[in-house]
């Protein structure tokens, strides 16, 4: 039985990339995070200002950033740890959604305010 787990946490660091090299899941979980953080700053700064712009672009980076992020999820060849951006990819969506949810409610009080 031990020899067991061994072979199977053995074949699932064979697996597993250095963790210095830009994997193309990689890649893409930085760029969708970094599409849904601008997004979600802008919805926070637009939620304050009362800015309708920003709140628009908060709701149109959000769901960018999210889709991006899903397209990495489901394309991973592995689970977390491996290398290929699973956990950027998570991240990805978790930030669109955060952005898409800020922006709208940006874009409501913009609306009710005049």
């Amino acid at each position: 039985m031990l020899g067991g787990i061994l072979r199977m946490f053995g074949a699932a660091i064979v697996q597993a990339g250095p963790v210095y090299t830009r994997s193309a899941g990689r890649i893409g979980a930085i760029i969708g995070t970094a599409i849904g953080l601008i997004g979600a700053i802008a919805g926070r700064r637009a939620l304050g200002q009362g800015d309708r712009r920003r709140a628009i672009m908060a709701l149109m980076l959000g769901p960018v950033g999210a889709v991006i992020g899903a397209v990495v999820v489901a394309t991973a060849k592995g689970g977390l740890g491996t290398g290929n951006g699973l956990g950027g990819g998570v991240v990805a969506v978790t930030v669109g959604v955060i952005a898409m949810a800020l922006g709208g409610m940006a874009l409501a009080r913009a609306r009710r305010a005049g």
